[in-house]
């Protein structure tokens, strides 16, 4: 089994989850003679969260719900983590994942191997059109990839991508098309919020 087959289990595991397209919600349709209504983005209370086991930090629109996933893979069973926020206020959810791989697989394969075989199968996974990419750090100085593509429904997700001590982080922002301008700032700084933990 190759390395896009195992990433493609990881991303499978997260989809069946409902958590990265049925996740977002979208109330009925408003029927009004002249124009749609956009449905008004009302700001939960953000607050830092802290990984259980200490690697990363981020800031969260209240205590999100965490999974567990186990996949039996050629390396053996990688856990997948997944941690969900998702204010009844807004079009939205907030996701951050991560799974370990072994060390043998982290030195055949580099970071940006990794993170491209990680972007193909998100995209292809939930049948998307890629918007933007481009290569980022993270503020320790962790390779890092940001993505944002659009499904056939419109919603549109946001990806930053890390790797580090072993593991592939996804800090993801999915949103509905109708708040997608609205929660911009909000998903910016979301994403700006993610600090990974350095081990010392």
């Amino acid at each position: 089994m190759n390395s896009k087959i195992l990433l493609s289990l990881i991303a499978a595991t997260l989809l069946s989850s409902g958590y990265a397209v049925a996740g977002v919600h979208s109330p009925k349709p408003t029927i009004t003679e002249k124009k749609p209504i956009i449905p008004q983005v009302v700001q939960p209370k953000w607050r830092e969260f802290t990984a259980p086991d200490g690697q990363f930090t981020v800031l969260m629109p209240g205590m999100p719900k965490r999974k567990t996933q186990i996949q039996k893979t050629y390396m053996g069973e990688i856990t997948l983590e997944i941690f969900l926020a998702q204010p009844p206020e807004q079009e939205a959810a907030y996701i951050v994942t991560y799974n370990e791989f072994p060390n043998s697989y982290m030195q055949m394969n580099s970071p940006q191997k990794i993170m491209d075989e990680a972007q193909y199968v998100e995209l292809t996974t939930t049948k998307s059109r890629l918007l933007n990419q481009r290569n980022i750090r993270s503020s320790n100085f962790q390779p890092g990839k940001e993505i944002e593509y659009v499904n056939a429904i419109g919603k549109v997700t946001k990806t930053r991508m890390f790797i580090a001590h072993n593991r592939l982080y996804k800090v993801m922002a999915i949103v509905s098309k109708q708040q997608h301008e609205t929660l911009n700032k909000t998903i910016t700084g979301y994403l700006n919020s993610f600090q990974l933990v350095v081990k010392t």
